[in-house]
């Protein structure tokens, strides 16, 4: 894998002007992967041990960190993130937290799944950021409370070990154990601030809940469908397209830049397991200038399967839902969307239900991975 770009030390103080001019990041190899910790798909920071500068909640935000810098309020600087107030130790003679003091707050995940990178945002905390960071997981099922994860039952695994880290930068982490995991506790050491948390990895979904379910979205984020690759991600992101509910703004959903020749875009999606789809869902919400024209919906059956369309090339309509009931069900592991010439879909909606073979692959793959 491509080496992860660390960044350490103090970034300058903010000098006015652009407060993201002198940001520290770099391309991390992971985030090809969906956020599994996307409000969106349900996550949540639910406790930390200190909150007093500024809420936890600001973790998940999905929007990268603002900063202004005349903002402060009866606490002090207000600031957009996750940030403690300094420790101190025991005593005069002693006024330095001990190498164990640190502070945490306690994740779940908006979809359990694997885990591939991490990234520790510290934008605009440029002397106010921890000095290491660690993060752990766990895999406890339902919905523990903070006390039921804090306590001595529960196993914890080193994702992150502590790690020095930069201020303002974008401090990314590949991660690499092959486990289901559904909270992560996050350490800064000893104290300080987080902008974001961004968790990127795959979605594991529980076979027994979807077998449960019978129908369902069989490309959907939420229960295991992931982008394998697209023609254009321009404008945004064509992960969007799987995200749970509707559009709620233009770039919520995926559009393109303007084609000049005579192709068109597509996307390439994987689906939980192999599943037989029995009906489909293009929805344009808020694209009204720029939807796609046409659209067209293949699926395939396996690596070696050969693309089969399911829904031939068929007019959309702006901000519009579109609904087909196919003549058939339609098997396969993989889809594909193809529009025509260019724009954007805001989601994608394949309902169906698992096969008995993507029943059996689902659940090998899930108690695999500890679920």
């Amino acid at each position: 894998m491509t080496a992860i770009p660390s960044f350490t030390g103090d970034a300058n103080p903010y000098g006015g002007g652009d407060p993201y001019a002198d940001y520290r990041t770099a391309d991390f190899p992971f985030t090809q992967y969906a956020n599994l910790a996307d409000r969106r798909l349900g996550a949540g920071v639910i406790a930390a041990n200190d909150e007093f500068f500024a809420q936890r909640e600001n973790l998940l935000v999905p929007e990268r960190a603002e900063f202004d810098p005349e903002h402060f309020g009866h606490k002090g600087k207000i600031m957009d993130g996750w940030e403690t107030r300094r420790r101190r130790g025991a005593s005069a003679e002693h006024p330095w937290p001990t190498a164990e003091d640190h502070d945490w707050a306690l994740v779940r995940l908006g979809a359990p799944g694997v885990i591939r990178g991490i990234v520790v945002d510290t934008a605009h905390f440029r002397g106010n950021y921890p000095q290491a960071v660690s993060v752990e997981g766990a895999s406890v099922p339902g919905s523990p409370s903070p006390e039921e994860l804090l306590g001595d039952d529960v196993k914890w695994t080193t994702l992150v070990p502590r790690t020095p880290i930069g201020g303002h930068a974008a401090n990314g982490f590949a991660v690499s154990t092959e486990q289901r995991f559904t909270h992560l506790r996050v350490g800064q050491h000893p104290d300080g601030g987080i902008a974001r948390l961004r968790v990127h990895g795959e979605v594991v979904p529980d076979p027994a809940w979807l077998s449960v379910l019978d129908t369902f979205d069989v490309v959907a984020l939420e229960n295991g469908g992931q982008v394998e690759d697209a023609s254009d991600r321009f404008y945004s992101p064509a992960t969007n397209t799987i995200q749970p509910g509707r559009s709620r703004k233009m770039d919520d959903g995926w559009e393109t830049r303007r084609r000049r020749d005579r192709g068109n875009d597509w996307i390439r999606y994987q689906l939980v397991a192999e599943s037989r789809i029995r009906a489909v869902e293009i929805d344009t919400a808020y694209l009204k200038g720029n939807s796609a024209g046409w659209a067209a919906v293949s699926v395939k059956d396996g690596e070696d399967g050969e693309w089969t369309e399911i829904l031939p090339r068929t007019r959309l309509q702006p901000d519009t839902n579109h609904r087909f009931v196919l003549p058939e069900p339609a098997v396969g592991t993989r889809a594909r969307v193809d529009i025509f010439p260019d724009g954007g879909i805001s989601r994608l909606r394949l309902h169906g239900s698992l096969t008995e073979q993507g029943t059996a692959t689902l659940t090998a793959r899930h108690q695999e991975l500890g679920g």
